[in-house]
């Protein structure tokens, strides 16, 4: 019996990507680098800022690398003060809390741009746990946030769904042994499937999400994807 949905934020909750597109694009043009949203996607979207930095201004200073990044952060807070779920959120969150399942947030993204998008959403109380990256020994694609997660909740893989949209989000996901939805408001349907993701949607409003969750009856979900 499904116990619990783990929740990603960036991509899956809110599409944070065209602002963190518009804060690279502007920080990175002071380096004389263009970027375009496949450059982004392919090196950029779901990762670490450490790694992101390293890869692209591998000429910075761990130092001057950790205050490129804070920038970065600071200024996609200032571009996203109106930020909205995707369709669909607040219906599934209802969902959740009629069934009586926990909620988790696993996300990559830096402790304040976590907090800053639960407060800008108002989804603060949500979640029974919030896992960062920063805390954890590693982030995604490595699948420690997720299985601190399900200890931090008590349950087994098979009790859970995940929600993400990144290909490395979804390859943590996965590697914890969590069937997962993939989220496609950032990255190609097929490749999220392709990654591992037994079921790809738009947003929560699709059918088949719907059909899916009220169909969970068996007493787990080991028969996904097989």
């Amino acid at each position: 019996m499904l116990s619990a949905i783990l929740f990603d934020l960036d991509g899956t909750i809110v599409n944070t990507d065209p602002i963190h597109y518009q804060a690279w694009q502007q920080m990175l043009a002071s380096y004389g680098i263009e970027i375009d949203e496949k450059f982004y996607k392919s090196r950029m979207s779901g990762r670490l800022n450490p790694e992101i930095v390293k890869d692209i201004l591998p000429q910075l200073s761990a130092a001057e690398g950790q205050k490129f990044a804070d920038d970065k952060e600071a200024l996609f807070r200032q571009l996203a003060p109106n930020l909205q779920p995707l369709s669909g959120f607040a219906e599934l969150i209802a969902w959740t809390e009629a069934h009586q399942l926990k909620r988790a947030l696993v996300t990559n993204a830096p402790r304040l741009n976590a907090e800053f998008v639960l407060e800008v959403l108002g989804i603060k109380e949500a979640f029974n746990t919030v896992i960062l990256a920063e805390d954890c020994t590693a982030g995604k694609p490595d699948p420690t946030p997720y299985q601190v997660a399900l200890n931090k909740l008590g349950i087994n893989a098979d009790k859970a769904i995940a929600l993400e949209d990144s290909p490395s989000g979804i390859r943590a996901a996965v590697a914890a042994g969590i069937p997962t939805i993939g989220i496609a408001s950032t990255h190609n349907p097929q490749v999220l499937q392709e990654i591992g993701a037994f079921m790809v949607i738009p947003d929560f409003t699709d059918l088949q999400l719907w059909t899916f969750l009220n169909s969970l009856t068996e007493p787990d979900l080991s028969a996904i994807g097989s």
